[in-house]
């Protein structure tokens, strides 16, 4: 009895161990993750900001976004625009240049490393405002146009171009997307392209029947996680744009951080703050759905 009363006091004491070694994880989460997440919803109810106490005013923050606010649907849209553009725009880059990168010669670790920079340095307001001076009437992005005998293009001045310029700084910054790539082509067995190969296929057959098949389940991981992030910028919307010409680049973080931080409605950006999670999650869910039409994998299973 004395043994066993030994062995159960040493697996207590070991589970305490064990929890007092994960407890600042737990106390992370609960104090910065649950309780502003639950706060916020908490908030979205009521008339709140930082210079009175809340008053709870149920469901009226969410009709008035639907019904009064003039600029919540001209921020969606621009925020769906955006993902639109900038989340295939990415993936697309990220993956050309994977497939460029997977080969072996002198240096390509250097290259590997210089080409993942941006993603290091692109969410900076340096490079915000670095990229806002390239695409100005006299920048070198206009510079380099009429140098060809070109008219120079008014970038910030016409809505479509100004929502292509701040997606075109979220392009460039592929580095994480191009890793995620690359540690896939290094997974593919050779043997399949050597089968190809003497079945007479072509590169860009082989890249369409074997590479990209194979890479679909890192592509739909890059996707979910691009397109959070799309969601959720800020930096190029407000440091470039200002949200113009005409609302065109107002993205959704923008108008949150106006609503919450320059007319202290935290009431009101936090009902902003749980459409724009809501939105989010549908993505999500849609995405999961519709993974098993395109995505394949090793063990023919699914995420």
């Amino acid at each position: 009895m004395n043994k066993l009363g030994i062995v159960f006091r040493n697996s207590d004491n070991r589970q305490w161990i064990g929890l007092l070694y994960v407890s600042p994880f737990i106390i992370g989460l609960l104090v910065f993750k649950m309780y502003p997440f639950l706060a916020s919803l908490y908030y979205s109810f009521t008339d709140f900001s930082l210079l009175k106490p809340e008053k709870f005013v149920g469901l009226s923050n969410y009709i008035y976004m639907f019904t009064k606010d003039p600029l919540f649907f001209p921020a969606l849209k621009a925020t769906l625009l955006y993902v639109l553009f900038a989340v295939p725009g990415k993936l697309a880059f990220a993956l050309l240049i994977a497939v460029i990168l997977n080969v072996n010669m002198k240096f390509i670790s250097v290259y590997r490393t210089l080409y993942y920079l941006p993603s290091i340095l692109g969410g900076s307001v340096a490079i915000a405002i670095l990229w806002r001076s390239m695409f100005t009437k006299d920048g070198v992005v206009n510079q380099f146009i009429t140098g060809m005998g070109l008219p120079a293009i008014d970038w910030f001045g016409i809505p479509s171009l100004a929502l292509i310029s701040i997606s075109l700084l979220s392009i460039w910054q592929f580095g994480s997307s191009m890793v995620l790539f690359l540690a896939g082509l290094k997974q593919i067995p050779k043997d399949l392209y050597e089968a190809g190969t003497i079945d007479g296929a072509s590169k860009l057959r082989m890249f369409f029947s074997i590479t990209f098949p194979l890479l679909t389940p890192i592509l739909f991981f890059n996707l979910i996680m691009q397109t959070v992030n799309a969601f959720q910028e800020f930096t190029a919307a407000f440091l470039i744009t200002n949200g113009g010409p005409l609302n065109s680049t107002y993205l959704f973080g923008l108008k949150l951080y106006q609503d919450a931080f320059q007319f202290a409605k935290m009431g009101y950006a936090s009902a902003l703050s749980w459409i724009l999670f809501l939105s989010i999650m549908l993505f999500t869910v849609i995405a999961f759905k519709s993974q098993k039409y395109w995505t394949h994998y090793e063990d023919g299973g699914k995420f």
